[in-house]
Parts: C-alpha cells; sequence; structure tokens
C-alpha cells in the first residue's frame, strides 16, 4: 500500500510537469544518512525543495520526517524547503501531527489538498 501511494504522488507529479528526482539520499550533520522521497531542483524562482511521501501518517512518522529535515537542512542550501505530503484517502491525519511537522518547518499537506501547492513545486 505504501508504494501505492508513493506511485500515486509519482503519477501527479508527471501529470503536473513537476520536474523531480526521486529516492535521494542526504547525510545529515550527525552522519547518518536521510532518505527523501523526491527532491525538486532550485529553480530561478524557487528553492530546492524536498518531499515526504507519508502513507500512514502517525507520531512516529512525523517524528522520523522532522528529525530527518532538521538533521538534514543544515548541509542543504539555506533556503530550501521541506514538505511532507499524508495520505488523508481512506483514513483522517492523527491528531498533532500537522501541527508538530510544521513546529519543524516541515510543510504538511494532506493528499486531499495537493492541489494547494502545486504551482509551488511546479516553477
Amino acid at each position: 500500500v505504501a508504494g501505492l501511494f508513493y506511485e500515486d504522488v509519482v503519477a501527479w507529479l508527471d501529470m503536473h510537469d513537476v520536474r523531480y528526482i526521486s529516492r535521494v539520499k542526504f547525510t545529515g550533520i550527525s552522519g547518518f544518512d536521510h532518505l527523501f522521497d523526491f527532491v525538486i531542483p532550485k529553480s530561478r524562482s524557487k528553492p530546492e525543495r524536498m518531499l515526504k511521501a507519508i502513507n500512514r501518517p502517525n507520531r512516529e512518522m512525523a517524528e522520523a520526517v522532522a528529525f530527518s529535515w532538521i538533521d538534514t537542512k543544515q548541509v542543504r542550501p539555506v533556503d530550501s524547503k521541506a514538505y511532507a505530503l499524508l495520505n488523508d484517502t481512506d483514513h483522517a491525519i492523527p491528531p498533532g501531527v500537522v501541527e508538530a511537522l510544521a513546529s519543524y518547518d516541515v510543510q504538511p499537506i494532506p493528499w486531499s489538498k495537493r492541489d494547494n501547492i502545486r504551482m509551488e513545486l511546479a516553477a
């Protein structure tokens, strides 16, 4: 099922001509490697953007994504941004997940509201 959500994200990005590199690994300041599902390279008008596709959003996944971003962002360009695409198709996002991600500068995007950021990612 996790693979199906990843494929849904790929199809959506492709449909909207969002250029990306899939499954990119960065080494954080801790020395740990962190895998991001998609990286959208910087353009003239937008910074580098990193995306995690989370099939079953929960507290543990939010903590893992927040740590990955905190550990990685210090070795990436200063204006880089992180997004978490949260699958809310078959189940609600648990309370606190959206707020926790936002607290650590990861923009949470429920899959049902993905079109709200389409232009931000495509540029």
